[in-house]
């Protein structure tokens, strides 16, 4: 008799004398036979397949039955426990799967992405996303860029930080910018921009400027004692010495960028560039009165309802949010119908 099979009949020998002096003696006779067929069918048979039920069973057995070693035949017991690591491995990797990527938004909150970049075909991602966060929807900004209908992309721009952030509260920037008229004449536009909050304090408009028109644009621009404390300026011709003296008679420090360097003043380019794009690009002025009634209704909407950057998705004059409970997202034309403002208000 093989060593195997003497190892099997001492086990079921063993057994039985165990079982013969429990109380239930019949039981323990039935196991045993039970057992001894098992081990004939070893024996003589091939070993049988297991299902995965047959591998469920075993592994629960072994956390149930404290024997569960000795009464199992057809595999080893080192076969059970990998079950049962395996079948653990499985069940948590099943239960902490989760879909990759971040969640889906509504088809509602994508509609109204492409509803606004397509009434705003100047504005960009970021642009769209600071409306929605004036509308109380909480998205990412990578996500609203995602469903951003396709379109040419502009020219890139860049901006430059040639001052400290605690200057910004005494800082103004002046420049001047040319727009054509109807009748191919050329108009001077003035801008002065205080650079704490981006806002434009003071405009105006003239076919010929001068040193003492420029300089009588900071005394209206600054009445009283509102005068910042530094002004930045390039080099041109109007800035002379009228203008000099009127400017530090009100106690301003000038401080003029290199010769040809408009990137040295960057924060009122910056401006003069989203006029343009934003609004001149796409009119064509009658004369000095209809450039200023654009840039006044330009300027309203500048400051009251288009977000920036450099101010976290903010206005100049800050806007509220409207949180979702508010009522239905409505949209409002803002400089003739060339940009929208999204507010909500309940349904009448």
């Amino acid at each position: 008799m093989a060593p195997r099979h003497v190892l099997q009949l001492m086990q079921m020998m063993f057994v039985l004398v165990q079982k013969l002096f429990a109380d239930r003696a019949d039981l323990a006779a039935e196991n045993l036979a039970l057992r001894q067929q098992l081990a004939i069918l070893n024996r003589k048979s091939q070993r049988p397949r297991l299902n995965d039920f047959d591998r469920a069973f075993w592994a629960a057995m072994k956390d149930q039955f404290e024997s569960w070693a000795g009464a199992l035949i057809i595999v080893k017991p080192a076969t059970v426990v990998r079950w049962h690591r395996d079948a653990f491995r499985r069940h948590w990797t099943k239960k902490s799967a989760h879909p990759p990527g971040r969640p889906g938004i509504s088809k509602d909150l994508r509609d109204l992405i492409v509803k606004m970049a397509t009434a705003n075909p100047t504005w960009g991602s970021p642009r769209v996303h600071g409306e929605l966060l004036k509308l109380g929807i909480e998205v990412s900004d990578r996500t609203v860029a995602r469903y951003m209908p396709t379109r040419p992309k502009p020219a890139p721009s860049q901006a430059w930080r040639t001052f400290l952030q605690n200057h910004m509260s005494q800082l103004v920037a002046v420049d001047f910018f040319t727009v054509p008229t109807v009748n191919f004449r050329i108009l001077f536009a003035f801008v002065v921009l205080s650079l704490d909050r981006r806002k434009v304090v003071h405009f105006n408009v003239t076919q010929h400027p001068t040193a003492q028109w420029t300089a009588q644009q900071i005394v209206e621009a600054f009445p009283y004692d509102t005068a910042p404390k530094y002004l930045m300026r390039d080099r041109d011709g109007a800035y002379g010495d009228y203008f000099v003296r009127r400017v530090a008679g009100m106690g301003i420090k000038e401080v003029k960028s290199a010769p040809r360097s408009p990137w040295q003043n960057p924060y009122v380019e910056r401006v003069i560039g989203s006029i343009r794009r934003d609004c001149l690009d796409h009119l064509v002025v009658l004369n000095e009165w209809h450039l200023c009634r654009i840039l006044r209704s330009y300027c309203d909407y500048y400051h009251g309802s288009r977000t920036h950057l450099s101010l976290n998705k903010d206005c100049p004059e800050p806007r509220p949010v409207y949180p979702p409970e508010m009522g239905n997202v409505v949209e409002l034309p803002e400089v003739g119908g060339l940009h929208h403002r999204y507010e909500r208000r309940a349904a009448a």
